[in-house]
């Protein structure tokens, strides 16, 4: 997969291509954890979706004010009661989902506020991680650069472990991709893949 240009050059990351694929134009869309809008101001300009972003870093709200992004300052660990059940057609958490302290909860929350839910994780399962184990450290490189003390993250998973979540808090999967920077894994994901993304929606009762 390579990244998905847009008019004015800008390019979206691998991960954020393959989750605008997903999200059919004219949608009503919230971004947890948004950013710098990237995603929403793509969404907004190429496929005239509603976009609503929440980001807690002040230097990120800049950016999405900035862009003409619509973006809420809020922790999203705090909870999303502000938004009505199914309010939102997607709800995106692009590689920030390890960054919340309550994964379950916001799982559940998410497949509550929108009809479906597209999330992208590092996939800690990757080879080279498993090399960094074996020598006796932590992972440390360009997709996790953060040494053990310092890091923002709380919970890393496997993409295998991540679909066994899902599963038994009753979602249904509907996609997957999995990534190693731009290019599309199809064999042994769970070792040679990088980041992990899954388009899924809570079960019919």
């Amino acid at each position: 997969m390579t990244a998905m240009p847009s008019r004015n050059g800008e390019s979206l990351r691998a991960d954020l291509a393959q989750i605008a694929k997903w999200i059919a134009p004219r949608t009503r869309v919230l971004d947890l954890g948004c950013g710098d809008g990237t995603l929403l101001h793509w969404l907004a300009t190429h496929q005239s979706c509603e976009t609503l972003g929440v980001e807690i870093a002040d230097e990120n709200v800049l950016a999405c004010v900035t862009r003409g992004v619509n973006v809420i300052q809020a922790d999203i660990d705090q909870g999303l009661a502000m938004f009505a059940q199914g309010r939102f057609d997607a709800v995106v958490l692009s590689q920030a989902l390890q960054a919340t302290r309550e994964t379950e909860r916001v799982l559940r929350e998410i497949g509550e506020i929108g009809h479906e839910c597209l999330v992208s994780i590092p996939n800690f399962g990757h080879w080279s991680h498993i090399t960094s184990l074996l020598s006796g450290h932590m992972p440390v490189n360009k997709r996790l650069p953060y040494a053990w003390y310092d890091t923002p993250n709380f919970h890393f998973a496997t993409a295998r472990d991540f679909e066994e979540l899902l599963i038994r808090l009753g979602f249904d999967i509907l996609d997957r991709a999995f990534l190693d920077d731009d290019q599309t894994i199809k064999w042994l994901p769970n070792l040679r893949s990088t980041l992990a993304v899954y388009r899924f929606r809570k079960k019919s009762p």
